[in-house]
């Protein structure tokens, strides 16, 4: 496994967010999202630190992060675009919006551009069936999409 370089204030970040969270094991969820917030993901020395400090098994934070979705270890895109590829949203396009989403931004599902400009993860219902196909940006929501307009939508996140 590659080592990954972190920026050298980071765990001074870290430990203000547990100041700010608590420093106790149930804060662990609170502190692994202000981490992210404040880092952009959660790597494994990041998680090896958090559950140091906050006297935790690594396999405890470990756990956690991979069971929540909105947990990542990979950094993220400044944009966070979800295509809809739940049963309606396929059915009228999911899949071809996902495709052109996928070209236009440069990366695939689960990856983020090389220019980080964005990120893309599949979702499997936004709760808007009867707009469908759906994607988001960010939290902008995009309805009736169509595959032909997504390279304009996504122009506008410079």
């Amino acid at each position: 496994m590659a080592t990954v370089a972190l920026p050298e204030d980071v765990y001074t970040r870290i430990d203000r967010v547990i100041a700010a969270k608590g420093s106790d094991r149930d804060s662990l969820i609170e502190v692994l999202h202000g981490v992210q917030e404040e880092i952009g993901y959660l790597p494994q020395p990041v998680q090896e630190y958090v559950a140091d400090r906050l006297g935790l098994p690594v396999g405890t934070v470990e756990g956690v992060v991979t069971f929540y979705s909105f947990f990542t270890t990979v950094p993220r895109g400044r944009h966070l675009i979800k295509v809809c590829q739940g049963t309606a949203c396929y059915v009228r396009g999911g899949k071809r919006v996902l495709e052109a989403v996928s070209k236009a931004a440069g990366c695939g599902v689960g990856e983020t551009s090389p220019d980080m400009r964005f990120s893309l993860d599949v979702v499997r219902c936004v709760g808007a069936c009867g707009l469908s196909p759906v994607m988001t940006v960010n939290e902008d929501i995009y309805e009736r999409v169509k595959p032909t307009k997504v390279a304009e939508i996504l122009d506008r996140y410079q």
